[in-house]
């Protein structure tokens, strides 16, 4: 274990040491790419405005990331039980799911204002349909067999559902939730492009207008270690899930 913490750390240490000196050695303009050490200065400048805005974005994250799984879930529950829905929801879903959802963005500010309901709004449309795709090919990965037995056995439809297809669908249930959670982060900052007053990705549009490369870099940092640590704990809580999984 501290090998591999330690191998983790002189790679980022590397990785740290070549944008910092890497931008001197090819002659860089620091207002394309500043150094690391600018990044963190114009960060450590901007702490309390990084940190307001921090809190905007992850409350849009939460707040969307959570009807996402919510409503993923039960709409492959719904398309799983009905034949009906499969006819016709789940063909709906794929279309949607082809759509190139920034495209869909400025819909949300028109709906839904430049407030926050329009940053839910496109942190919803950008989660929603890996969790849905999960939950549905999960609960279709039943063996045969085992469904087949469960049958011999006379089990009820609730009992095939509760007992068989949900524990096989936590697999990829955790991976959908795990792919939907950075893609809900990018959708609460491209709703900020859009239009917005607050958030990080506000914050990015504004640095941006005023040449401010370096808090730019500080806000993408922000964004990044925002994604990161929201991954790392829907991992956790996705352990658990499955390991009471287990015992259904």
């Amino acid at each position: 274990m501290l090998k591999r913490w330690i191998e983790a750390l002189l790679f980022w240490a590397a990785l740290a040491l070549l944008w910092e000196y890497g931008v001197a050695w090819l002659g860089v303009r620091r207002y394309l790419l500043p150094p690391l050490s600018a990044v963190l200065s114009a960060g450590w400048s901007a702490r309390e405005l990084l940190l307001e805005n921090t809190w905007v974005t992850l409350a849009e994250v939460l707040v969307g990331f959570g009807a996402a799984v919510l409503g993923g879930v039960l709409l492959g529950v719904v398309i799983q039980l009905s034949g009906l829905a499969r006819r016709t929801l789940y063909p709906l879903i794929t279309a949607l799911q082809s759509m190139p959802k920034i495209a869909l963005a400025p819909l949300m500010v028109v709906w839904f204002g430049y407030g926050f309901g329009s940053k839910v709004a496109s942190t919803f449309l950008f989660a929603f349909f890996p969790v849905v795709v999960a939950t549905l090919g999960g609960m279709q990965s039943v063996a045969i067999n085992l469904d087949e037995h469960f049958r011999a056995l006379h089990a009820s439809t609730w009992d095939r559902f509760w007992r068989l297809q949900v524990p096989a669908a936590l697999p990829a249930f955790v991976d959908g939730v795990k792919i939907a959670m950075p893609l809900a982060v990018i959708g609460a900052i491209v709703g900020e492009f859009i239009g917005a007053e607050q958030g990080l990705g506000h914050l990015m549009t504004v640095a941006t207008a005023n040449a401010q490369t370096d808090l730019m870099f500080a806000a993408i940092l922000t964004i990044t270690a925002l994604a990161v640590l929201l991954y790392a704990l829907v991992e956790r809580l996705a352990k658990a899930v499955w390991w009471r999984g287990i015992s259904f």
